[in-house]
């Protein structure tokens, strides 16, 4: 009990297992990352070869073992479809977790200037709508993230508009007047970028569905046609603005940009999309970004730090569309950050199974605590009426579907000193405007945290079917033959 007690600062097991972790990196070479070339990885290879002495050995093995294909962050990313001005398709295959592909869409959200209490208010019921479709038992899609990037502003598109409509004849001052208005309105300046990504596990219902528009990998992309049609139909109908699949080069562009922030989010003359990490290395409690500014051509260096938003670090209490405001407006203006959400979609029957469950469980712990003569705890009532709460909503005859959530937020700065200060801020503003008792610092394994904020649906463990779940899906077989879906 006394090594796994929670604490504001975690559990005595968790220090110890973080601790060993970053021991273990530090031997094994893990806690760099270079991006993999091939006269590189000969000269690392063979240095290891032909080094003697168990130090030398040791220190060549950890050259080797920190050239790899992609960072951390994007462990066994690979691509489905990555043709220029295509819908980008990534096709993952993590360690140790089942395959699934991912598209990235770029929405301008809800709210644009002031609005009402109603509109925000259907606009909330609009986007639950669009999950509830997502997670029904015949969709195929298994997850949902959303993304929310606050970075500084670009006027690209600005000196692009003034560059095309331009008169010859205007005048030097009304050309400077115009510089100084795009450099005062981005000073001390945030904007936000809005992101929807959404996961598909390969399962066999995939596959089966699949099957119908072509053989092979031809068929995957034949159905990832139709779904991504349909999410764009969702996303619009759910009001999250203009809606626009991202590709393969505006995709990568994305995490270029979000390890190193100089480079504009939206630059993709200079991308690869099998060529997405930068060179880094890790401390106990960041990683470290060492890269070019595209526009100066000088050496800037990054420091990013990640801490997961979980519901058990959460004060119980009804909030409203906007609760996590703060967290993207904040106190801090110019620190740059992401804040991501992961939803797993649990269709109905499953769900209103679990609540069940949990009705039943907790119920049972408040009898035997009146019996014995106990007080009931605190955490026992409030998880019996969530309980009673869900399973309210996921009735017969409700359009209510099961979800389960985790948020992640990466905050960036440019020195460690100034990402230590930036992370006492957001721990203070998650404490004191959004209810959050405590955030996870996701330490000792910086660098594949960062992927949790990525457009890359990365961030939730594998959901695991119960056996009634698991039967009926047996049950219900592959669709058949000559059946259109």
């Amino acid at each position: 009990m006394l090594l796994t007690t929670r604490t504001h600062r975690g559990s005595f097991a968790d220090r110890r297992v973080k601790r060993a972790r970053w021991r273990r990196r530090l031997a094994t070479g893990t806690d760099r990352f270079d991006p993999y070339d091939e006269g590189g990885w000969e000269l690392r290879t063979a240095e290891h070869r032909n080094s003697r002495g168990r130090k030398a050995r040791a220190s060549a093995a950890r050259k080797v073992a920190a050239m790899r294909a992609v960072p951390d962050g994007a462990d066994g990313l690979g691509w489905l479809q990555l043709t220029p001005r295509e819908p980008g398709i990534a096709w993952h295959a993590p360690a140790g977790e089942p395959e699934y592909l991912s598209v990235g869409f770029a929405v301008t959200g809800q709210a644009a200037g002031l609005e009402s209490p109603a509109a925000m208010r259907r606009a909330a019921s609009a986007w639950g709508v669009f999950l509830e479709s997502k997670a029904s038992a015949s969709n195929l899609a298994t997850s949902v993230q959303t993304i929310t990037r606050v970075l500084p502003p670009d006027s690209a598109m600005q000196e692009f508009w003034v560059l095309s409509a331009l008169d010859d004849a205007a005048p030097a001052e009304a050309i400077s007047s115009y510089e100084d208005v795009l450099r005062l309105t981005g000073e001390n300046a945030m904007v936000q970028r809005h992101y929807i990504v959404v996961r598909w596990h390969l399962t066999e219902q995939f596959r089966d569905a699949a099957a119908k528009y072509g053989a092979g990998r031809d068929g995957w992309r034949g159905l990832m046609r139709q779904e991504i049609a349909s999410t764009i139909t969702g996303l619009t109908d759910a009001r999250l603005g203009e809606v626009e699949v991202l590709s393969a080069r505006r995709l990568a562009a994305m995490i270029l940009h979000q390890q190193n922030p100089s480079r504009p989010i939206d630059y993709v003359a200079d991308v690869d999309p099998t060529r997405i990490g930068l060179t880094s290395h890790d401390e106990f409690s960041a990683t470290v970004i060492d890269d070019l500014d595209p526009v100066t051509g000088e050496p800037v260096t990054w420091w990013h730090r990640t801490a997961a938003i979980t519901s058990e670090n959460m004060a119980m209490g009804s909030r409203t569309p906007l609760w996590a405001l703060p967290m993207l407006l904040g106190n801090e203006t110019q620190t740059v950050r992401t804040l991501s959400f992961h939803i797993r979609l649990i269709p109905k029957g499953e769900a209103s199974t679990a609540a069940r469950a949990d009705v039943v469980r907790d119920a049972a712990e408040i009898r035997s605590a009146q019996e014995k003569g106990r007080l009931v705890a605190d955490e026992t009532g409030s998880n019996m009426s969530a309980a009673k709460r869900r399973a309210s909503d996921l009735a017969h005859g409700t359009a209510h579907q099961g979800a389960e959530w985790v948020g992640f937020v990466t905050i960036s700065e440019r020195t460690r000193d100034d990402l230590m200060r930036a992370s006492r801020i957001l721990e203070d503003t998650s404490a004191t405007q959004l209810g959050v008792n405590r955030l996870d610092w996701l330490d000792s394994y910086q660098a594949a945290a960062s992927g949790t904020t990525w457009p890359l649906a990365r961030g939730l463990a594998p959901g695991r079917t119960s056996i009634a779940g698991r039967a009926m899906n047996r049950m219900a077989g592959r669709s058949e033959k000559d059946a259109l879906s």
